[in-house]
């Protein structure tokens, strides 16, 4: 399900940490470079390495767009890179001097965080950044719901859900404990569909958990010493990791294999988006299987089935028998009280602010907030370009998918569907 497709070895000491973007792979090391490698053959780019840290670099990151790479280092810089040919764009100086551990960008490229060993967290405005003014802001770049993955000396992963209880502030909730690792766990990371977490331990070896069942996937122990950093490619089934034995490690996945090993997709629980197959099973799973051919004919999906009446099942549909339309409509009755009282239980956190209905594919807005996709497309297309909760002007028009609040939304109707 997962092969060894190819190591990279080009580090001189530990490598610290790996990142993806669309295109290309980064990676940094204590050799104080950072080196980037295409994607379609994992040969380095003609001008890599990056070299301008005079420490060890700790961490780097590709910005959304993937045109800009972030890195940090014990020197106490964050230095933002063009991806394009590895020129300068601006060098940053923790304001303490402190050694900077962390980068990462915000969802809409407005924003860059630094964290550094004193305890201090530094959000830079980007767009200032990239004219060469520095400035240290307070604000935050907060979402309504998502789930934190993080790992430690105890050798677990817990997993936490945080949401968005007010404008101002956050709730944090402990979820799980992922285990396996015998020894200390360094580094974890979600893929970017959020159905598998990867970790790298002290004890050498990777584990990749799928986190609707939380079982292990696949266990690698190919790194001869401490596995320090995990990351998934965006758009591809990758996975790297790196190692103090100064490697990196591509692994590949099988999809097909994958796709037989996950459990067996729920049926959509919200009957009005049933299609024609899901009733035709609904009318298997009720006995009623004869029926199956008579609504596939008339084309009658989730919204059809829900609208269908005494009169339409006999003058339409053509059942003739008294007993088994009542039977039919008693199934149907069912079904509205039943969606009645889903609709009444959605968390709020999962309803869009715009359609007020349970999100299908909810975005990240550059307010924060997130949004059924189509509704704020139609938002930033038909009004001014204003937040639809705060109807302040937004920074940004682009909108990031929330995968994590989508896999929450798909956990709660199945387990809704289950009760």
């Amino acid at each position: 399900m997962v092969k060894l497709i190819h190591t990279l070895a080009d580090h001189d000491d530990d490598v610290n940490c790996c990142a993806f973007s669309s295109s290309l792979l980064a990676t940094c090391s204590l050799d104080k470079t950072i080196r980037l490698y295409s994607l379609s053959d994992f040969t380095e780019v003609p001008y890599s390495p990056l070299k301008f840290h005079t420490y060890a670099v700790h961490c780097c990151c590709f910005s959304p767009s993937g045109h800009i790479l972030a890195s940090c280092s014990t020197d106490g810089t964050t230095v933002l890179w063009d991806t394009q040919n590895g020129q300068i764009l601006a060098v940053m100086e923790q304001p303490s001097g402190s050694p900077v551990r962390v980068c990462r960008f915000s969802p809409d490229s407005t924003c860059l965080v630094s964290g550094a060993s004193d305890g201090t967290v530094v959000l830079w405005n980007f767009l200032y950044i990239y004219f060469n003014k520095f400035i240290f802001l307070g604000g935050e770049q907060g979402l309504q719901f998502f789930q934190l993955a993080s790992c430690g000396q105890d050798c677990q992963i817990k997993i936490w859900v945080i949401s968005c209880i007010h404008i101002l502030g956050f709730e944090l909730k402990y979820k799980s404990t992922l285990t396996g690792h015998c020894a200390p766990v360094l580094a974890c990371a979600f893929s970017h569909d959020g159905q598998m977490l990867v970790s790298g331990s002290v004890d050498k070896s990777v584990i990749v958990y799928d986190t609707n069942t939380e079982n292990i996937l696949h266990t690698l122990t190919q790194h001869t010493r401490y596995v320090t950093t995990c990351a998934f490619a965006p758009n591809i089934l990758l996975l790297a990791t790196g190692s103090m034995d100064k490697t990196v490690n591509i692994w590949q996945f099988d999809t097909e294999a994958l796709c037989q090993a996950k459990i067996p997709d729920q049926p959509k629980q919200f009957t009005e988006n049933w299609s024609e197959d899901d009733v035709s099973n609904w009318l298997c799973a009720k006995g009623l299987e004869d029926l199956v051919d008579i609504f596939k004919m008339n084309n009658i999906d989730g919204r059809e089935l829900l609208n269908l009446t005494k009169e339409s099942l006999a003058d339409d549909l053509k059942i003739e028998s008294l007993g088994l339309r009542s039977k039919v409509l008693r199934k149907i009755e069912e079904l509205r009280t039943k969606v009645k009282t889903l609709s009444s239980e959605i968390p709020d956190e999962f309803i869009c602010p715009i359609t007020r209905e349970l999100m299908k594919d909810p975005v990240i807005a550059s307010d924060g907030y997130s949004y059924e996709k189509e509704a704020m497309e139609n938002w930033i297309s038909k009004k001014k370009r204003t937040s639809p909760m705060t109807n302040l002007v937004l920074s940004s028009v682009i909108l990031t998918p929330n995968r994590t609040l989508k896999m929450a939304i798909d956990r709660w109707l199945s387990e809704t569907h289950q009760k």
